[in-house]
């Protein structure tokens, strides 16, 4: 039998002086790298509902659901289960890289799979005041109008949609008007909807 090396004896005792190399989990928490790539979060107050997340995704992690009732929502989802941890959606995000980022949570086993492999966060939705049909998020138009500037003034949809977030929009006007479908051009449209009114306006 060969006699153990030097550098073998010296790591044995430090191995017993300072304990093991692994961590003591489950005992303790793992702490892990600033760096790592964990579970990915959307965060509610900085995603705008643009959907660029879920259109990048490689595996199909990331969905959504609209719903058109009297309070339309978009619900967002993203799957755990199905998620590489790749930070494309993050990456992708238009939201400064903010509505959806990667955290450090690697520690995302759980016992039901239908009620715990996902998280969702809802947000409002824009629909045409004529047709009914999604246009976007209200948030995504807000984000487009300030990206925008002044410039938004040239788009009925945008400058309606910031008026009435910012609370001073007349909702009377529109009714107001009995003008054989001009006061339709004064409203929240999708781009069908304002294409007919344009062409159709006597």
């Amino acid at each position: 039998m060969k006699l153990p090396k030097l550098r073998e004896l010296k790591e044995a005792v430090k191995a017993l002086i300072a304990g093991p190399y692994t961590s003591k989990f489950p005992k303790e928490l793992h702490k892990p790298h600033p760096n790592f790539r964990g579970q990915p979060k959307y965060n509610q107050d900085r995603c705008v509902g643009c959907l660029a997340c879920v259109e990048v995704c490689p595996v199909g992690a990331l969905d959504y659901k609209d719903s058109k009732g009297t309070n339309p929502k978009r619900t967002l989802i993203h799957y755990t289960d199905t998620c590489i941890f790749c930070s494309q959606c993050e990456s992708a995000c238009i939201a400064d890289h903010e509505g959806i980022k990667l955290s450090n949570d690697w520690e995302l086993s759980f016992f039901d799979r239908e009620k715990e492999s996902f998280e969702t966060i809802e947000k409002e939705l824009q629909l045409c005041e004529i047709c009914g049909e999604v246009i976007a998020c209200r948030d995504h138009l807000k984000w487009i109008s300030e990206k925008l500037g002044e410039l938004t003034y040239s788009n009925p949809t945008l400058y309606l949609s910031r008026l009435k977030a910012l609370g001073i929009a007349d909702e009377n006007i529109v009714s107001a008007l009995k003008d054989q479908g001009r006061s339709d051009r004064v409203k929240i449209l999708c781009a069908r909807c304002r294409r007919e009114t344009t062409l159709t306006t006597k």
